[in-house]
């Protein structure tokens, strides 16, 4: 297998998450770290900017470098590397800071992603769209790739963390079969579900469930006759709050709780930018406002975008006068679909 080959040929291998990193980001790199030490491979986990506390549990987390805290040493790993292993990310953009670096490194370069329209400039492209998450990825690689006896307890407990959580806890993009096959091996090489789920959703400060309950309380805007709704945050809400990376994690789902509510926008300043985050159920296709209103791109149910020349209210009006149109649209081709039966 051309992927096998690659590493087994390689030595120094950097392996690259993309900025704010995520379960899948972090399970996908932390599990091929282990597989590459395994191998006996010069092996380094590189992340552009800092990842949720949440996450501090991961095995071999504490071995990873993030760009943004230790610039030298991260371009010094990436000009003696001659892999770059990118995991969940399709373009080199998405490494933020990194990008240059990645693009200058004479290195060759893999991509193993499952977001839509891959960048081309890679020694070698896996990309399905249709998985889960990166995570699913790195497991069917291992055993496409005769690889099984690298999975080990700590992988398998990677690999899990990114197909939970780039799932929403198994809520949505889950509903192939073979995705549960995937679980029950994972689980006979040891994995806690039950304990990973703790580790990741249940390690929060009282600030975030304060902040929480404001945005619920304060920020989330309903739209009953299109069955949307807007939640938003300032960056002066979050610093009241004592927001840390990782704290708005999930909130986008949160309105889709409530009964009729079907798609969900969350709309997030920071320091440079206004960030944007959209989910939805069901057929209705949010990476297709992500890329219309944001030049985003994303899932059919899970998407985003980002906005630089824009304030935090100018997005939410945005959003509140160009979602109408998308649900009507939707509903539209969902009666079509309905006649012609």
């Amino acid at each position: 297998m051309a992927a096998r080959r690659l590493m087994e040929s390689s030595e120094h291998i950097v392996l690259l998450g993309h900025t704010g990193p995520d379960g899948d980001a972090m399970g996908s790199t932390l599990a091929m770290w282990h597989v590459l030490k395994q191998m006996g491979k010069d092996a380094q986990v590189v992340y552009p900017d800092a990842y949720p506390g949440f996450f501090r549990w991961m095995p071999g987390v504490g071995e990873s470098t993030v760009y943004k805290s230790m610039k030298e040493k991260v371009r010094e790993i990436i000009e003696k590397a001659d892999l770059l292993l990118c995991l969940d990310f399709n373009t080199p953009s998405r490494a933020g800071q990194i990008e240059e670096d990645i693009e200058r490194s004479g290195a060759r370069k893999m991509l193993l992603d499952h977001h839509l329209y891959p960048t081309k400039d890679w020694t070698l492209c896996i990309s399905v769209p249709e998985a889960s998450s990166t995570c699913e990825l790195v497991y069917r690689l291992l055993v496409t790739a005769g690889m099984e006896d690298r999975l080990t307890r700590d992988v398998a407990r990677c690999i899990y963390t990114g197909m939970m959580t780039d799932t929403g806890n198994f809520t949505y993009s889950c509903n192939d079969k073979e995705l549960y096959y995937i679980i029950a091996d994972l689980m006979e090489r040891g994995i806690d579900k039950e304990q990973i789920y703790r580790d990741v959703n249940c390690n929060n400060c009282e600030s975030r469930l304060r902040l929480t309950g404001y945005l619920l309380s304060e920020k989330m805007r309903l739209y009953p006759e299109t069955g949307a709704a807007i939640t938003s945050l300032s960056l002066t809400e979050k610093q009241t709050y004592k927001y840390q990376k990782g704290d708005t994690e999930g909130y986008v789902n949160k309105p889709m709780e409530i009964e009729g509510i079907f798609v969900s926008a969350f709309v997030s300043e920071d320091a440079d930018k206004i960030k944007v985050s959209l989910r939805s159920q069901g057929d209705f296709a949010v990476n297709e406002i992500a890329e219309d209103l944001f030049g985003g791109g994303g899932h059919k149910n899970a998407a985003g975008g980002e906005s630089y020349t824009e304030t935090l209210e100018e997005v939410v009006s945005r959003l509140e006068a160009a979602l109408p149109s998308y649900v009507e649209s939707y509903r539209k081709q969902e009666t079509e679909k309905t006649y012609s039966r």
